[in-house]
């Protein structure tokens, strides 16, 4: 009797995980793609971050659906991870940390991608660590090779050419470095425990970084992915933190040398898209997104986009010296819709979402050779 039992749970649980993963597999033929992977850093970090600059205390996520409770989300509302899972028709994409240890039926859920990116992380291992614990880009990639080994090959079983389906089909967005300028290459001044800033050039600087980008990128093609959204960084000069610590003799103007040094790692990192593509296609595609464009376009045109603060913080902010993330249980502007920034370096909801739709349905000048619309379909 025992036996038949034992028998008939086992087919009772291997029934209910072909049901789900069939469930998951009709969602996935409704939506753009099967799944998404995020890899980066505070931008698109979605409750990852166990380090010491964190977003679980309002204000943050005031604004985010259904409650308006902060999630570990860096913004007020959606990053722009959340804004193209939207339009791609998929649902959130669970933070990693959340997901350790699924296996079986749980672990169906992972079909759907896992969030890695990590709020203090960057392409260097060393990025960042002045703050505490961290998920560097590196380590980022393990973790998406521990969730494949671990929990979404298993369910699969012995069907590899659908495993490998599936991930051909998923997409990669990686939205990472600036970090490495923030909370690296820029510090070296403070005698904080970089120098990076000495031994460097700036030239130099970008080299080093797409180096080691590119090879977690090649990692990432080698365990299966098979098309990359791969964000630039931004005009850091022209956030709010380093708008107020630029030493230009101007209040408030861009910090130019800055936004100078980011430019050189986005041309490096648009000629590296066009190199893998190169090297992969048609089996794979490469598309880089071309932030710094497309949050300067909103800085310059701001009635535009229904925009009327560029230069400030929606939120109450704390010194620039602890990563200017906003003050606790201060409430925030009330017009949120109409800045760009949400606190010293992050963007609002509503930037984001102007973002994730020019990455989706952009021109070559913000998104290159192809939008995320034109991807999602190869």
């Amino acid at each position: 009797m025992g036996r038949r039992r034992g028998a008939a749970s086992a087919a009772a649980g291997a029934l209910l995980l072909l049901l789900l993963l069939v469930g998951v597999a009709a969602r996935a033929r409704d939506a753009a793609v099967p799944a998404m992977f995020v890899f980066g850093d505070s931008l698109v970090d979605d409750g990852n971050n166990d380090a010491l600059t964190r977003a679980d205390y309002y204000p943050y996520g005031v604004d985010f659906p259904p409650l308006g409770a902060a999630t570990g989300r860096f913004c007020n509302g959606k990053t722009v991870a959340d804004a193209l899972c939207d339009l791609l028709g998929l649902q959130y994409v669970p933070p990693y940390t959340s997901t350790r240890g699924l296996n079986g039926t749980a672990a169906a859920a992972l079909l759907g991608g896992v969030n890695y990116a990590s709020a203090a992380g960057g392409i260097l291992d060393e990025t960042g660590q002045h703050l505490g614990d961290r998920f560097s880009l590196s380590q980022q990639v393990l973790n998406l090779e521990a969730t494949l080994d671990g929990a979404i090959r298993p369910l699969f079983g012995r069907d590899q050419g659908r495993y490998e389906r599936h991930l051909a089909r998923s997409v990669a967005v990686v939205v990472v470095g600036g970090n490495d300028y923030l909370n690296n290459y820029l510090l070296t001044p403070l005698g904080i425990g970089y120098d990076s800033g000495d031994r460097y050039r700036p030239d130099e600087y970008a080299a080093l970084l797409l180096d080691h980008y590119a090879r977690q990128i090649l990692t990432l093609h080698s365990l299966g992915l098979r098309k990359f959204l791969l964000a630039g960084v931004g005009p850091l000069g022209c956030t709010p933190g380093l708008r107020a610590s630029a030493g230009t003799g101007r209040q408030g103007q861009c910090a130019e040398q800055v936004n100078q040094m980011v430019g050189l790692f986005n041309q490096g990192l648009r000629s590296l898209v066009d190199q893998l593509n190169a090297d992969h296609r048609p089996a794979a595609a490469f598309v880089y997104g071309n932030t710094y464009a497309a949050v300067q376009d909103m800085i310059h045109n701001p009635g535009e986009y229904g925009f009327t603060v560029v230069d400030s913080g929606c939120c109450g902010l704390g010194p620039i010296v602890t990563c200017g993330l906003c003050v606790p249980l201060v409430a925030p502007c009330g017009e949120r819709g109409r800045y760009v920034f949400w606190d010293a370096y992050h963007p609002t909801q509503a930037a984001n979402l102007v973002l994730a739709q020019m990455a989706f349905d952009g021109t070559p000048e913000h998104v290159y050779p192809l939008n995320l619309r034109q991807l999602a379909e190869l």
